[in-house]
């Protein structure tokens, strides 16, 4: 069985729901409970609520559909909204693609109608069709500065997705109420991370984070935090990202 503290924090995601690997594989489920519940969480601990918007986006970007229902779960447990995780989950969109993220819907919502959330939430739209571009390219501006400023128009013949980038990425999903900017910027980095094979934009998005107040110390965290979930060579090279960007400042 999990140590008393690994068992008390799975007793608090879960409300008693136990894992079907205590019965089937219980040496594995007390050394990864001990480790992910009590060992990590006690090095460079988050917020309850940060750690936990911060997991739900690594699953995702990892494709962890069958971790992804418990998450859910302990999210709201720990002070997640419904909201929230929708917003988490509408965001992965534009980095993971609709095919990657589709069977995520279904699992939150029906996990979020077991846990008793009212579906569908309310709308968090702030940008309108005429606007979504301008205001999602002033969102590009603030979190990466100035030079972002005309980047929808620029690009020669691929201008058209620079534009979508401006009026989809950062206007559809950023200007959204539900999540802060460094929210949002936080769980970009966990996608981008946990999927792999994006270190270019990890690092980009690793020195965006920097940018408005998510330090290095911060992001080493959360790799920290999210490393049972994503194994140790996406971890480390999130890591060396992090490292890389900090040079950029």
């Amino acid at each position: 069985m999990p140590n008393k503290n690994a068992a008390k924090y799975v007793e608090k995601m879960t409300g008693g729901e136990l894992s079907s690997l205590s019965q089937t594989d219980p040496e594995f489920y007390e050394l990864f409970c001990n480790f992910a519940f009590d060992e990590v969480i006690n090095e460079h601990p988050l917020p309850d609520r940060v750690r936990h918007l911060a997991i739900l986006a690594t699953l995702l970007g990892c494709g962890g559909t069958d971790a992804f229902s418990g998450e859910v779960a302990a999210a709201l447990h720990f002070g997640v909204t419904a909201a929230e995780i929708k917003e988490v989950i509408y965001q992965a969109v534009a980095y993971l693609g609709i095919g990657r993220v589709l069977p995520f819907f279904n699992i939150a919502n029906s996990r979020l109608v077991r846990e008793g959330a009212e579906l569908p939430t309310e709308p968090r739209a702030t940008v309108t069709a005429d606007s979504r571009i301008s205001d999602g390219e002033n969102k590009q501006v603030e979190i990466f500065g100035e030079g972002m400023r005309g980047f929808s128009r620029r690009g020669g013949e691929t201008e058209h997705i620079n534009r979508w980038l401006s009026g989809n990425c950062f206007g559809d999903y950023y200007t959204r109420k539900g999540l802060s900017d460094s929210d949002r910027e936080m769980i970009t980095f966990c996608y981008l991370a946990a999927q792999g094979g994006c270190e270019p934009q990890l690092t980009s998005h690793a020195a965006a984070n920097m940018r408005i107040g998510n330090d290095k110390q911060f992001l080493i965290c959360v790799v920290s935090q999210c490393l049972p979930y994503i194994g140790y060579p996406r971890s480390l090279n999130a890591l060396t990202c992090i490292s890389k960007a900090s040079e950029m400042k």
